[in-house]
């Protein structure tokens, strides 16, 4: 024994500090350690300093490690650190996988830890934070039937109903039981080089003989372009940091709570250059994304999943410092249509801030939803419905401003009249009926067209497309009162505020009675 060793078994104080000491710094081995430092590779323990605020994390379960007997002395932490700490001065819980520890692999002790700061996390109403990478499952730990029952999905997990925040960061080789995380949580931010999947390139081959590369398999381009199982893809490890403690800025810290409004309040004086940001044509695209940027308090735009389902926009954002969702067609891509992965974007959004309180806003702008093989097939009919039952179910407020056009279903699916909207409001220009009039005489009147010659089909075309663009008119609309307003575009900002005010005092119901809290979104 070292003199410093025999010093500290003399003294338990020492000993404690001196075993806490090589846990934390040494970490699954010294040179292993030395090695990701050399080669600019963060630890567990990094990425916790780097997503909190400075000198705020206290750990918890430092002295965990394996129950198999041959690994306890080389399993510091069982392939898990986490603890609690603080975010712009508010109380989260933290917790990640230790690659220098087997990889970071799950096994028993290893998920109790990460269960016990999930469970302190609730019972405190505290966010939670994971950061992900882990090479799996731990084989022999977990071969047995016991085994598996102990890292098994947690149990309060499934059951949470969205209480608190959740975020996952993945940082690196995501399988297994981060992956499983990240599928848990609202929020999920993929860092560049990373992988997310259910079990890596390698069991695939083993198990099928299919050969496929990592990125292929769940590189950042997949998750944002294809599947949308991140909400945001970063290129490195400190905007990943930046992207979650801005997202948490949004949210209050629990679901039984109030989101912090910002000291930001908005100029209520006419702004006519959200209407110049819309074309009069509905047929010319625009970027609902740099609409919502300039609709809300400056600079507060965060926008998610940005590349997935790119004919809707979604994020989260504040108006006169007030947090709110964000949900709006966005022209420039596929002209603003409503599609199946659409719908699920939709749905993802509207949970989160079901779950939270925070009202949401939609911005219309839609020709309806796609038709064809490749949508029917994609089950558009079950996810439109399943949009339309979200939006019926909402107990948070929602608003809505037509800006241009809203046809057929997508009208009430984006939050048209008849849904429990709490405000309805449409611009003087805007359409609002079954279909395009130009693709309603097309529909409804194609033989009788096709009986004149051409020129008298122009005529008679014009006239009938002028006749049903009349019925399509926000006035018809108003005058029947399934819309509350004709609003001049240059008051949109002010009709949004004034409501958002009032809403305040409304009566916010208990976490138990906001249906979308309970509902899946993967």
């Amino acid at each position: 024994m070292t003199e410093e060793e025999k010093e500290s078994a003399n003294d338990p104080v020492a000993d404690l500090h001196e075993r806490q000491r090589r846990i934390r710094e040494e970490m699954g081995g010294a040179d292993r350690v030395a090695k990701m430092r050399q080669e600019g590779t963060p630890t567990i323990r990094d990425h916790i300093k780097g997503v909190l605020d400075d000198e705020s994390f206290r750990e918890l379960g430092t002295h965990s490690r394996s129950m198999r007997l041959e690994d306890r002395h080389n399993t510091p932490g069982d392939g898990k650190v986490g603890g609690e700490g603080r975010i712009d001065g508010r109380p989260v819980a933290i917790g990640g996988d230790d690659i220098t520890v087997k990889k970071g692999s799950s096994a028993i002790v290893g998920g109790r830890r990460m269960h016990r700061i999930y469970e302190r996390a609730l019972e405190r109403g505290m966010p939670y934070v994971y950061i992900g990478e882990t090479g799996g499952g731990r084989i022999p730990d977990l071969i047995g039937a016991e085994g598996i029952a102990d890292v098994a999905p947690d149990p309060e997990l499934t059951q949470r109903r969205r209480q608190i925040p959740m975020a996952t960061m993945i940082v690196g080789q995501s399988f297994g039981g981060s992956s499983f995380q990240s599928a848990f949580s609202d929020f999920v931010v993929q860092v560049r080089g990373s992988v997310l999947a259910v079990t890596s390139p390698r069991v695939f081959e083993v198990a099928t003989g299919e050969i496929i590369g990592f990125e292929e398999l769940g590189g950042v381009d997949v998750h944002s372009r294809i599947t949308g199982q991140i909400d945001v893809g970063v290129d490195t490890f400190e905007e990943g940091y930046a992207a979650v403690r801005r997202w948490l800025s949004y949210l209050p810290s629990n679901a039984w709570t109030t989101a912090p409004r910002s000291d930001f309040r908005v100029d209520l004086e006419p702004d006519d250059s959200l209407a110049e940001m819309v074309p009069l044509k509905r047929t010319r695209g625009y970027d609902m994304r740099r609409f919502s940027a300039a609709l809300l308090d400056p600079g507060t735009f965060m926008e998610l999943q940005p590349g997935y389902a790119r004919n809707l926009t979604t994020g989260l954002g504040r108006l006169d410092g007030f947090s709110v969702g964000i949900v709006g067609n966005n022209p420039m891509f596929n002209a603003g249509v409503l599609d199946p992965e659409a719908c699920r974007k939709a749905v993802r959004l509207m949970c989160l801030c079901d779950a939270f309180n925070l009202p949401v806003i939609f911005l219309m702008d839609v020709p309806g939803f796609m038709v064809g093989k490749a949508v029917e097939h994609d089950r558009i009919l079950s996810l439109a419905i399943r949009f339309v039952e979200a939006l019926g179910n909402m107990s948070t407020p929602t608003l809505t401003v037509t800006l241009r056009k809203g046809f057929g279903l997508a009208f009430p699916a984006m939050n048209g009249s008849g849904l429990g909207s709490s405000g309805l409001y449409s611009w003087p220009g805007a359409e609002i009926g079954f279909m395009d009039p130009d693709v309603g005489v097309n529909v409804a009147y194609a033989s009788r067209l096709e009986q004149l010659d051409p020129a008298e089909a122009d005529v008679e075309r014009a006239k009938m497309v002028s006749e049903i663009s009349l019925a399509t008119s926000p006035y018809e609309a108003a005058g029947t009162l399934r819309i509350d307003e004709v609003i001049d575009p240059a008051d949109t900002r002010s009709v949004l505020v004034d409501d958002l005010r009032q809403l305040e005092g409304r009566r916010v119901p208990p976490p138990e009675e906001r249906p979308l809290s309970y509902w899946p979104t993967v």
